[in-house]
């Protein structure tokens, strides 16, 4: 009687034990799935997507090289960083469902070395890419849509501003009313070039306009080669200023007077 109620007892934990490896089954293919779904969407975060094939990245505010967050994991919300854009990109080249790629940009620009990062790696994208400016596609926000393979922009987006910067604020005056004193100990000529407490040199003035004008030049001809433009002329347009979407469709700074609709549309005509 008691192997009986024994092989019963055992017959029973086996059944629960069968039961249960059959549910954990059901719901690690379905996790299996939905991991699946997510990458197939692509979803990676707010500003790196891909729905119906098309991968949407947005250029907003000041580019910079990396965001530093904040201790509770905020960060700025008009900053957008080259190595967040570029990681998205690689994945989207790896992606088979992205066939294409959408830069929305609404920037003043930022860092000349982070908006080349930027360009860079939208170039060596191998899948058609259309960039729409919005509000504004200026300075290093330029240099990245000129990457892009076809240019939209609305008729009052401003559009441009090919030069470089390296302005800053001289408070050695200020000090000087405020009774501030700079002591100078550093060791090197040009070790404290462009300290806010004390005046540029005229050496260290040289100094800097050398790289700004390397930069400039450097800005001029990426343009140029991103546009399909004699560098003469994106030269004749490099005076820093900012133009509206028709004059810039007139200049050959983009391609057509369009929305993020018109730029879909485009795009969709190429992935087909």
């Amino acid at each position: 009687m008691e192997d009986k109620f024994m092989q019963q007892k055992i017959k029973k934990i086996l059944i629960v034990i069968l039961i249960l490896f059959v549910v954990l089954t059901v719901i690690a293919y379905s996790v299996k799935r939905g991991h699946n779904f997510i990458e197939k969407k692509n979803v990676y975060d707010n500003n790196c997507s891909v729905n119906n094939g098309i991968a949407t990245i947005n250029i907003n505010g000041y580019i910079t090289g990396y965001i530093l967050r904040a201790k509770d994991g905020s960060e700025p919300k008009d900053e957008v960083s080259s190595d967040e854009v570029v990681a998205c990109i690689n994945k989207i080249a790896k992606n088979n469902t992205a066939k294409g790629l959408i830069l929305r940009i609404d920037s003043g620009g930022g860092s000349p070395e982070a908006s080349e990062e930027i360009t860079n790696a939208v170039k060596g994208l191998n899948k058609p890419t259309v960039a729409v400016i919005r509000e504004a596609g200026n300075s290093g926000a330029y240099l990245i849509a000129s990457a892009a393979n076809r240019i939209f922009a609305s008729e009052l987006s401003t559009v441009g501003s090919i030069g470089v910067t390296n302005s800053y604020l001289d408070n050695s005056q200020k000090d000087i009313q405020d009774g501030l004193t700079f002591n100078q100990l550093s060791v090197g000529q040009f070790k404290d070039t462009q300290n806010p407490d004390k005046p540029l040199t005229e050496d260290e003035k040289t100094l800097l306009m050398r790289d700004v004008n390397i930069m400039y030049q450097v800005f001029i001809q990426k343009v140029a080669d991103n546009r399909k433009l004699d560098v003469e002329k994106v030269k004749q347009l490099a005076d820093g200023s900012t133009m509206l979407g028709a004059q810039a469709k007139a200049d050959g700074l983009i391609d057509e007077i369009g929305d993020i609709n018109s730029a879909r549309a485009w795009l969709k005509s190429k992935i087909k």
